[in-house]
């Protein structure tokens, strides 16, 4: 329960800059009197500008401050709740906004906005609307239950009965819900690309693997064609070794062949010679009887002799040369030869030249390949990494895997708390509930108030008002006096629901030219029993009706103008 203890302003619209003080609770009935202008409605503006940050009349925040002094506009009001004393201040030029529990001020990091939120949500546990229907009876700016918006209507019973938790869980459950669609749609983006990361680093990893493996299979067979190669060449070349060394051996004899036909030549030339000596002395003997030196006579049996011994030896010497050009011949045949074996050896060596210089080539060849093989093998371990790296992209979305099905776990869950959360859920079963209590009470206080009408509300708080006639009306059909007592049995009500709950139950009651309107005698007689019969509560009633009513309060407070300045008057 509030228990409102005091209220006081200063600077405020008529108010000069001194403290006007309110002691509410006081006495368990009040009425506060003066003539029109003395100041007597600015305690509800007073209360409503410290509690809610506007007047209760429809006054621009701007013209609250008092147009001489300007300056200094303050407005304190002080209540308990919950075992806590609070005092709120609220001031303009300079600006206040003050929250105080049991004296210690509280913290004001947050916004103002955030910090009026608090004030109304979890200390008051009253907004605005709620206050002005439960608190305060109007006659101003008041607006009566039956005259607001369903939304309106529909917030003051939330309040009544505590349940405007559900909508705040309600607008918190949308948060997370927007919150659960948002991460949802993120953890689904991430997936997709995460899984088309993996696909097309699979397949780069894939496609490299074959690759390789077939670019190493090329490169073995390459090798292993290119080794036999080398092996058939290296074979070869040792067959022309082997051939070469036994031309060689071969060849080794031209010396002696060379010798001997230097040394043939030479004995044919001898023998040449000594053929062309002898022929010329057997052409001497034969042409000449005399010696044409001493110019003696030859004898016959001499010259035949010397003639017959040189025919000898010419034949002899014509023999030998006919014998050693055979043998000439035959010794060139054997040094042709021996050249037609250096010209094979000299092919052999050119051939093993050639192909030696092949195998060299290869042999870098096939170390190139191997070079090559083994830069594969390199890449095989970037492709290890690769499929570390493709191990984690996998892993991640196992883990957005599960992110998301718990996600959509939540989703799931927050679906069922919306179903319970909105208004046709739990707060509909509750209301439900309570509509044939409120019924019941609403009609109590019509009879009461001398009004005799079946007033329902139904679920979505639209009226039916049937008369003792049956006849059905609606709350615009009646007369001022009526409504009047329509927008009474409602407050009574609701005072009642709110003490019932004790959600919004508080001891303050005020009624602002209640009884100055359209209630006649009866209605004012009928109301002031109830009121008086209301338990812990200190009533308020402002009117201008003091010579009337003053007999019906154990206090008064009366206002006067001085000066353009509103004051109490002791």
């Amino acid at each position: 329960m509030i228990i409102f203890k005091s209220v006081r302003w200063k600077n405020l619209l008529s108010t000069g800059n001194y403290w006007i003080d309110i002691d509410l609770t006081k006495s368990s009935n009040t009425i506060i009197v003066g003539i029109n202008g003395s100041g007597k409605s600015t305690m509800l503006d007073a209360m409503c500008f410290a509690l809610f940050n506007k007047p209760f009349r429809n006054v621009p925040k701007k013209q609250l401050s008092n147009t001489i002094n300007v300056r200094n506009c303050l407005a304190e009001i002080e209540f308990t709740t919950n075992g806590k004393s609070y005092k709120v201040k609220r001031g303009i030029k300079p600006s206040l906004f003050e929250i105080y529990c049991n004296n210690e001020l509280l913290n004001q990091d947050a916004a103002i906005k955030d910090y009026q939120e608090h004030l109304e949500r979890f200390i008051l546990k009253l907004n605005y609307k709620s206050f002005t229907q439960i608190v305060v009876l109007g006659s101003a700016s008041f607006t009566p239950f039956m005259q607001l918006k369903s939304a309106d209507r529909k917030s003051i019973i939330e309040n009544l009965l505590d349940i405007q938790i559900f909508s705040t869980m309600n607008n918190i459950l949308k948060e997370k819900q927007s919150n659960n669609k948002t991460l949802t749609r993120d953890n689904k983006h991430d997936k997709d690309i995460l899984d088309q990361k993996y696909e097309i680093k699979k397949s780069y990893i894939e496609e490299q693997k074959q690759n390789n493996e077939d670019k190493v299979k090329e490169y073995e067979t390459e090798i292993s064609t290119n080794i036999k190669i080398v092996e058939e060449l290296t074979a070869n070349i040792a067959n022309c070794n082997t051939a070469v060394t036994s031309l060689q051996e071969f060849v080794q004899k031209k010396i002696d062949v060379d010798n001997k036909i230097r040394t043939i030549t030479k004995l044919e030339s001898q023998i040449e010679n000594n053929l062309t000596k002898y022929k010329k002395d057997k052409t001497f003997f034969e042409e000449n009887d005399d010696c044409p030196t001493c110019r003696q006579s030859i004898e016959e049996h001499f010259k035949t002799g010397q003639i017959s011994t040189l025919t000898n030896k010419i034949s002899e010497c014509s023999n030998g040369l006919h014998d050693i050009e055979k043998k000439i011949i035959e010794e060139q045949k054997k040094l042709n030869s021996i050249t037609e074996k250096q010209s094979e050896i000299q092919k052999y060596q050119l051939w093993i030249a050639t192909n030696t210089s092949t195998i060299t080539q290869t042999n870098k060849y096939v170390k190139k390949l191997n070079s090559l093989i083994n830069d594969i093998k390199q890449k095989t371990n970037l492709s290890d990494d690769e499929e570390k790296e493709l191990k984690a992209i996998k892993e991640e979305i196992g883990k957005l895997d599960t992110k998301l099905d718990e996600l959509l776990d939540e989703k799931a869950y927050y679906d069922v708390a919306s179903n319970l959360l909105k208004d046709s859920g739990v707060k509909t079963k509750i209301i439900k509930q309570y509509l044939p209590i409120i019924n019941k009470l609403v009609n109590k206080y019509l009879a009461q108030l001398d009004f005799f009408v079946n007033f329902n509300l139904d679920e979505n708080f639209e009226e039916t008002i049937k008369s003792r006639f049956r006849d059905d009306f609606v709350y615009d059909s009646f007369s001022q006096g009526e409504k009047q007592r329509i927008d009474m049995a409602l407050m009574l009500t609701w005072r009642a629901i709110a003490k019932l709950k004790n959600s919004s139950n508080t001891n303050l009651l005020v009624l602002d030219e209640t009884f100055d309107s359209s209630l006649d005698s009866e209605g004012t007689e009928e109301l002031m029993k109830i009121l008086k019969d209301l338990e812990h509560c200190n009533l308020f009633v402002i009117s201008h009706k003091g010579d009337i009513l003053q007999d019906k309060f154990d206090n008064v407070i009366k206002f006067e103008k001085v000066k353009n300045f509103s004051k109490v008057v002791k």
